[in-house]
């Protein structure tokens, strides 16, 4: 499956989605306290979502799946 990662973060309230390319699904929705959250223990730096590097986006795409799902793990 490949993923594409839309990220709008510059406008008032921000969001990062986690798309399926193929059918445009969301798979995963991280809002800004989310994203504050993610970037406040340093897992989320911005210079990646830019990056075209195959790997860094993959391990992003990958660590940003496993925050969404702790996140809705928790009590």
């Amino acid at each position: 499956m490949t993923y594409l990662i839309d990220a709008w973060l510059d406008r008032p309230q921000p969001y990062l989605r986690i798309l399926n390319r193929n059918t445009g699904e969301v798979c995963a929705l991280l809002k800004e306290d989310a994203l504050d959250e993610l970037r406040d223990q340093g897992d989320l730096e911005l210079h990646e979502l830019n990056s075209n590097e195959p790997l860094v986006l993959k391990e992003l795409v990958r660590n940003l799946f496993l925050y969404c799902y702790a996140r809705a793990l928790r009590p």
